[in-house]
């Protein structure tokens, strides 16, 4: 099943922020390639995609993470919840691992 991607202002911000950080062109990519996979497929083995239950969306959402890296010290996650509409994801962070 195809996904529309939406963000919220900080996943817009924070995915701009790598976009522009020249010490983070790797994480950037591999940001770009989870956001393609998600787009594609949410069952792919690499997202890793899994219900992160101790965040909530703004309507109550179940919020789940998807990994951008893995084994890495501070590997980036993808945060991100289904809505508003449906076949849309909503990514509401794009950070390290907390």
């Amino acid at each position: 099943m195809k996904f529309e991607l939406t963000f919220t202002d900080g996943a817009k911000s924070q995915f701009m922020a790598l976009k522009k950080a020249k010490d983070k062109v790797g994480i950037f990519k591999a940001v770009c390639k989870t956001l393609a996979f998600m787009e594609a497929d949410l069952r792919h083995p690499s997202l890793q995609t899994h219900e992160f239950s101790s965040l909530k969306g703004p309507n109550n959402e179940k919020v789940f993470e998807s990994y951008v890296q893995n084994r890495t010290p501070c590997a980036y996650r993808l945060f991100w919840y289904y809505g508003p509409e449906r076949q849309q994801i909503t990514v509401a962070s794009i950070v390290p691992h907390p």
